[in-house]
């Protein structure tokens, strides 16, 4: 009879593939536009604008062309401002910007003892709101609390608007989401360099021995070390076998954009798009389309800008000496 074998029976190697991800999406910029949701009164009385003020006060910094333009328009109509002991032209400056952005601007108007004007005060649009009560104004100060003003205190200059008369609506919205698309490619191809040219990785090992703390190890300095976020890579550590001390470690690039990069494209066509928006003249934004040299003759092309944008802004603007004494 045959001794028994004693010896230990060899475990066989189980085959497994551990992977790990890291780097959830992010989005480039939080906080965006409110959807379009009407107008309604909330439980102190007061108008909701149909879309977020905070939101386009953003957008003024969304890009190197939408706040610029605005800030450009400004300019234009004060240049052929006359100052006056009622409207100064500091008050005067921050009530036209007011209506370029948010399409309302809002003056208050100060008398004296014997109720003759003697001064308008400028209102930001972006605290103001229009109240249940007809004709009467509020304002909402930084801590909540909300001032309320008499009837006929307050000019509200506005956009009009057809869905509702209540707040104006800047002609500019239905370009935000080109002005937006402008930024996000900027910022994509400034995050794609900042991660080094690529946009993720997968980092794959081959080793049967790595123990759990040296993996744990190892996914956690590979998260530290990701940077900015945007890319999504991927840790594998296959422990089906051995493999050549070469080929134990990989690093491969998830893709490259130099290829199929249209950077270039999205930047020219939203660039269009906002100009288009603001109906505002290449050349007088610093603008070059490149199909011929030179900005063209800028005379004739600021003439035709005031004539056709300011002039049509200027005349909105005379509505205040309605309420000012001849």
């Amino acid at each position: 009879m045959t001794k028994p074998n004693t010896q230990p029976a060899e475990h066989a190697q189980t085959s497994s593939v551990d992977m790990f991800s890291f780097g959830d999406p992010e989005t480039c910029l939080d906080n965006r536009m409110t959807e379009y949701i009407g107008i309604y009164a909330d439980m102190n009385g007061l108008y909701s604008p149909p879309i977020s003020l905070p939101g386009l006060i953003k957008l003024l910094r969304v890009n190197a062309q939408h706040g610029p333009i605005l800030y450009f328009k400004r300019n234009m109509i004060l240049k052929w401002f006359k100052p006056n002991p009622i409207l100064s032209p500091r008050t005067f400056k921050k009530f036209a910007f007011d209506y370029c952005w948010s399409a309302n601007g809002y003056l208050q108007i100060i008398r004296n003892p014997f109720g003759a004007i003697i001064k308008l005060r400028h209102l930001p649009s972006l605290t103001m709101r229009y109240t249940s009560t007809p004709g009467v104004y509020a304002q909402i100060k930084s801590n909540g609390s909300v001032i309320r003003f008499k009837k006929g205190e307050i000019i509200h200059l506005k956009e009009y608007d057809p869905s509702q008369g209540i707040y104006g609506i800047p002609q500019y919205y239905g370009g935000i989401q080109s002005a937006l698309l402008n930024e996000d490619a900027t910022l994509f191809r400034r995050k794609y360099f900042k991660n080094g040219a690529h946009m993720g990785f997968i980092f794959s090992m081959a080793d049967p021995n790595l123990s759990v703390d040296d993996e744990a190890a190892l996914k956690g300095a590979i998260r530290d070390s990701k940077g900015v976020g945007n890319f999504r890579s991927l840790f594998i550590n296959n422990r089906s076998g051995k493999v050549d001390a070469d080929k134990a470690i990989k690093i491969t690039p998830v893709g490259d954009i130099a290829t199929k990069d249209d950077f270039d494209k999205i930047k020219k066509i939203t660039l269009n798009d906002m100009l288009s928006m603001h109906r505002a003249m290449e050349a007088l934004c610093g603008q070059s389309s490149g199909d011929s040299p030179g900005f063209g003759d800028l005379d004739k092309i600021t003439r035709a800008y005031y004539n056709n944008e300011v002039v049509p802004m200027q005349q909105d603007m005379e509505e205040i000496n309605e309420y000012l004494p001849a």
